[in-house]
């Protein structure tokens, strides 16, 4: 299997993604004691996505076990952004909050500046469902961007799959 759950010997992966010049603008970044929180926390899920010998992203699901049935995909990264992996990446999560994790819907954000994820997402299946104008404060830009939200509900992902 391409997923597996992270341990503090991926915290330096995780976060060389995370300090990225190329992710910084969309993503932030957990200190080592946040990272060790989520291994800890039973309502979260820290993965590293490993397709072959060596690491080549992360993510970090949040709410796990909510009584909606709901499951966040707070964060997710890939080593290599041109490397025509994102949906791939993105497929094998999705099949992951349905399938393992027992989710009824699956759901993230995006800032509306990071082009490429919203493109993966939207291919992937998921569907916009917000945007919340100015609302994410980014120090990289030291601006606040849009932020957008997205959705996929189990028999989407089901009729996806058929």
């Amino acid at each position: 299997m391409s997923l597996r759950p992270a341990s503090r010997a991926d915290f330096a992966f995780i976060r060389s993604l995370t300090t990225d010049p190329a992710n910084a603008p969309f993503i932030g970044d957990d200190d080592e004691a946040s990272l060790a929180a989520s291994l800890a926390n039973e309502a979260e899920q820290l993965l590293i996505w490993q397709p072959g010998a060596l690491p080549e992203g992360f993510a970090l699901f949040r709410e796990i076990g909510n009584p909606s049935g709901r499951v966040e995909l707070f964060r997710l990264a890939l080593a290599r952004t041109d490397a025509g992996q994102g949906r791939v990446f993105v497929d094998a999560l999705i099949d992951h909050a349905f399938g393992r994790l027992g989710a009824k819907r699956v759901w993230l954000d995006a800032s509306a500046e990071n082009h490429r994820a919203i493109k993966v997402y939207l291919r992937a299946g998921f569907v916009e469902e917000g945007r919340l104008r100015a609302h994410w404060y980014r120090p990289v830009l030291a601006q606040s961007v849009d932020q957008v939200l997205f959705g996929m509900l189990r028999q989407e992902w089901e009729s996806r799959r058929a």
